[in-house]
């Protein structure tokens, strides 16, 4: 049995990269081994294994034949008599089809080296267009590799096209969608990963409501370059969609539900945040209401901060006071005054109102 640390741990190890996480090849082992040395097995559609100890995942050296439509359409084959080379060879770019021994050696039979040097991100072999999810891993890996100069090979790009013109994006998972879209978003220069799917014909398949947001790049770039956190992101890449728009685009990734829900309310509510000049007292509250600002302040403080970035020159400081003045406003005092219910909650309004005018 023979085990080699594989993929983006050394690919970023190279480059002089932070490497956050490990993952592992076995060579010449079979699952009864490792669950006897204590490892877990947690992969079901393939052999991985957790370390007793590191909890780092170990993967049986297998191959892949193409068996049907779609990332998960394929008969996988692992046993002892796989190689390292037919492992390496079933992965998606060269230059994460490196592997490295205990030693240090490195092995490298398909030029991973050779195209870290040249910052080239290329596929390891035509099997490539036989898993749509590649079209996203590529265009993840050059957004996260962009500053360093890496460009997608033209002859990959083509068969990234081709596998937009197949259909087979439509097979993707939501999960997978959003997952590889969260990644790349927290990536330095994002706007690069929807360049990639824009030059391949992947990106009105995957982000139609994109082609009417004519600011999201702009925006996006400038919520990455404040190093806002991914929820900011991508509310800055909705803005300017409709709401229903919006909506569609969360369903079709089904975005978890606080960025849902960050982005619809900037959607909706941007143009007054921007403009408190514009709207009455009972305006003024409703906004702070729709955003639910007096149970969730935190979350209204992200929408703030959208403010700052999106819409330089916008007074911030006018709705953290609006919000500090309507909660001043004692609710005992009023139901000290005899009213109950509904009128407590009418008065309420109307203190509120008061100090917004």
């Amino acid at each position: 049995m023979n085990i080699y640390l594989v993929g983006g741990a050394v690919r970023d190890r190279l480059l002089g990269l932070p490497v956050r996480e490990r993952d592992w090849v076995v060579v010449g082992a079979t699952p009864q081994v490792l669950i006897e040395l204590g490892y877990r097995q947690v992969g079901r559609d393939f052999p991985v294994f957790l370390h007793p100890d590191s909890g780092e995942e170990y993967a049986l050296a297998r191959t892949e034949r193409k068996a049907g439509a779609g990332h998960r359409g394929f008969e996988v084959h692992s046993d002892p008599s796989v190689t390292l080379e037919e492992d390496l060879r079933r992965r998606d770019l060269t230059v994460n089809a490196i592997a490295e021994t205990d030693g240090g050696e490195l092995i490298d039979p398909y030029g991973g080296q050779a195209d870290l040097q040249t910052r080239v991100l290329r596929h390891v072999s035509e099997a490539f267009v036989e898993d749509p999810l590649r079209v996203l891993r590529v265009a993840r890996f050059a957004a996260y590799l962009h500053h360093l100069g890496f460009e997608v090979a033209p002859d990959t790009l083509a068969l990234m096209q081709t596998l937009s013109d197949s259909g087979e994006l439509e097979t993707l998972s939501a999960e997978r969608l959003w997952s590889e879209t969260a990644r790349a978003l927290d990536t330095a220069h994002p706007g690069v990963f929807l360049d990639v799917l824009g030059q391949c014909g992947a990106g009105d398949r995957l982000f139609p409501e994109l082609r009417a947001a004519h600011k999201a790049y702009e925006n996006l770039a400038r919520a990455a370059a404040a190093k806002a956190d991914v929820e900011l992101r991508f509310a800055a890449l909705c803005s300017g969609l409709e709401p229903a728009a919006v909506d569609a685009l969360c369903q079709r990734l089904n975005a978890p539900r606080r960025f849902s829900e960050l982005a619809g309310l900037w959607s909706a509510l941007e143009q007054d945040l921007a403009a408190p000049d514009r709207l009455d007292a009972p305006g003024r509250l409703q906004v702070l209401e729709r955003c639910d600002a007096f149970r969730r302040p935190q979350r209204f403080e992200q929408l703030l901060l959208l403010l700052a970035l999106l819409r330089p020159g916008a007074d911030t400081e006018f709705w953290r006071q609006a919000l500090a003045r309507c909660r001043s406003v004692d609710v005992a005092a009023i139901a000290a005054t005899g009213v109950s219910g509904r009128e407590v909650g009418a008065r309420l309004r109307a203190e509120r109102e008061k100090l917004l005018g």
